[in-house]
């Protein structure tokens, strides 16, 4: 009997992504109100038996998500500035994540760490250390939330993260793919990236408090290099926790990421779930078809 499949997907540009089993689908809003979508195929990197190998599995899906991710943001910008479409080559998508992963580094491991060294001779404890940079690490993520919220374009994606969120808790929950079922759904997804990202900094807070306080140039190394090591047990702990969310004690250690996601999302209009439905449908009759057999000729 085949596993049951989690569809899920992001925000982009006045549209929605939604990954099916074997393609991802973009679903856009243009200017004139039409709605279109672009299905593409997945790599047999991001399909294939290494997608299901326990903590493997979380470094495909990282890669996965920045390289789906920036390729969608970057179609989807186009289409609802209804510029002319270009072909989106490998080598601009795998710099975007270049520069994307190196910011990341920066602002949220580099600069935690060179500001807890600052009061590191008052620090007697390794533990202690370690506890103080993550704080700092969480505080910079959520003042980083709060600001980009702020933006009016990040806002309008915020409210189709809600949307994409609403879309997938009601097909989860088997109702009817419509906007006044949609609409009364939880925005809010035990999956969502946001929740990855949380549980990731705080699983960084264990795995450097294992490196110890060494040598500065050391201690950047090692946060540069764990990186797909904090990611693999993140993810582990968020699909763990998406299949036991009916769990008291699993619910309380995921609250915390459930209550960061009020950060990124927003609660849709009727105009930007209709976008949301657009993509599941879609990625829902491309799987149909890949697995409805073909006649022979």
């Amino acid at each position: 009997m085949k596993a049951k499949f989690h569809y899920g997907g992001q925000a982009v540009i006045e549209g929605v992504m939604i990954r099916g089993r074997k393609s991802a689908v973009t679903a856009v809003r243009r200017p004139n109100g039409e709605i279109i979508t672009r299905s593409r195929p997945l790599s047999p990197v991001y399909t294939g038996r290494i997608r299901k190998v326990p903590l493997l599995r979380g470094v495909i899906v990282l890669i996965e998500a920045m390289v789906l991710g920036i390729s969608s943001l970057l179609y989807s910008a186009n289409v609802s500035l209804e510029e002319e479409e270009e072909e989106i080559t490998g080598k601009a998508v795998w710099l975007m994540i270049s520069i994307s992963v190196l910011l990341a580094v920066v602002l949220f491991l580099v600069i935690p760490l060179f500001l807890t060294r600052l009061i590191n001779p008052y620090i007697s404890s390794s533990l202690v250390f370690h506890l103080i940079e993550g704080a700092i690490r969480l505080l910079i993520f959520i003042a980083y939330l709060k600001l980009v919220g702020l933006l009016p374009d990040i806002k309008r994606v915020f409210t189709y993260h809600g949307a994409e969120h609403k879309t997938v808790n009601a097909y989860e929950h088997g109702v009817p793919l419509e906007v006044e079922a949609v609409k009364k759904h939880d925005k809010a997804h035990v999956r969502c990236g946001t929740s990855f990202l949380f549980v990731v900094l705080v699983i960084a807070i264990v795995v450097f408090a294992l490196v110890g306080r060494q040598p500065l140039w050391l201690m950047i190394l090692s946060r540069v290099v764990l990186i797909p090591v904090i990611a693999a047990l993140g993810y582990e702990f968020i699909h763990f926790g998406a299949n036991h969310a009916g769990n008291p004690l699993i619910r309380a250690l995921i609250a915390p990421g459930l209550w960061l996601q009020g950060m990124t999302t927003k609660e849709p209009e009727d105009d930007q779930i209709d976008v949301a439905l657009a993509a599941l449908r879609a990625a829902l009759e491309a799987d149909q078809t890949e697995e409805t057999p073909q006649p022979s000729s």
